[in-house]
């Protein structure tokens, strides 16, 4: 007779060893942009008690370590890093869309129509 060969999986359930993604390794990224996070957070907050910085340049700090954190949690939580050209370029897109839109609110920010009365 023939010896016993292991009996196969069931066809479409995976093996507990055959996961394509280390547990650990994940954990680690993820307390590590939990981490990057509130240090971003953190610095936001001390920035926001600057003593002799005015207003605006707070406020672009902030927005600028605010993009940083944006950036950290998009690329490694939602995995936008390892996705592929068509990501980013739409991405590309979207941003230039936004810049635009943004140029154009500062560009027509005093263009009212004549005789308007600005209380």
């Amino acid at each position: 007779m023939s010896e016993p060969h292991p009996t196969p999986a069931a066809a479409g359930t995976p093996e507990i060893h055959d996961h394509p993604v280390d547990f650990n390794t994940y954990t680690r990224r993820c307390a590590g942009v939990l981490g990057a996070a509130l240090i971003f957070i953190g610095l936001m907050i001390w920035t926001s008690y600057l003593p002799h910085v005015g207003w605006t340049v707070k406020v672009a700090i902030i927005l600028a370590i605010a993009s940083c954190n944006a950036f950290i949690v998009a690329g490694f939580l939602m995995h936008l890093l390892s996705e592929r050209k068509m990501v980013y370029t739409i991405l590309g897109f979207t941003i230039s869309f936004v810049i635009g839109l943004f140029g154009l609110t500062l560009y027509a920010m005093n263009d009212f129509p004549r005789n308007t009365i600005i209380h």
